[in-house]
């Protein structure tokens, strides 16, 4: 991982005012990062810190949280900030469940809390390091597959 992230942002919008403040707060060690949010929670990002540069893709529930799993997928993701609202139900909580699989799949850093979001910013690692995280090599698994088995 180098020192620009590549950091995703994306917020239920019960907690789309909480990633909106906590990026403000965090704005100046924000900057310099590639930024990528999904389509509302980036346009409200975008109007509160003009002056991040941020890629927005579709709105969640539109592909938006798909796009963000391909870029995990592609390792074009090093970090994805998800505040998640716990106490609403979401129509595309398999997308939810999808990013925090391929988040441990690709074993990126993930954070779905505040508290949490809080560490990873405030942590030596983020701003001062070249630490690249050991990838799990799924060499075995893939080899084991073949055409027309149920998993391929």
């Amino acid at each position: 991982m180098s020192r620009g992230k590549r950091i995703g942002l994306v917020a239920h919008d019960g907690r789309k005012p909480d990633l909106t403040e906590w990026v403000k707060i965090n704005e100046e060690k924000l900057a310099g990062h590639r930024l990528y949010a999904t389509g509302t929670t980036g346009a409200m990002l975008m109007q509160k810190c003009p002056s991040l540069e941020i890629t927005c893709l579709k709105s969640g529930p539109l592909g938006g949280d798909q796009q963000l799993g391909a870029l995990i997928a592609e390792g074009k993701l090093d970090i994805l900030i998800f505040f998640i609202d716990p106490m609403t139900s979401q129509p595309h909580d398999v997308d939810v469940k999808a990013l925090t699989r391929l988040s441990t799949v690709y074993n990126i850093v993930l954070a779905m809390t505040r508290s949490t979001a809080d560490f990873v910013i405030g942590s030596p690692l983020f701003a001062d390091s070249d630490w690249t995280p050991i990838k799990t090599d799924y060499h075995a698994y893939v080899q084991r597959l073949k055409p027309g088995d149920a998993a391929y």
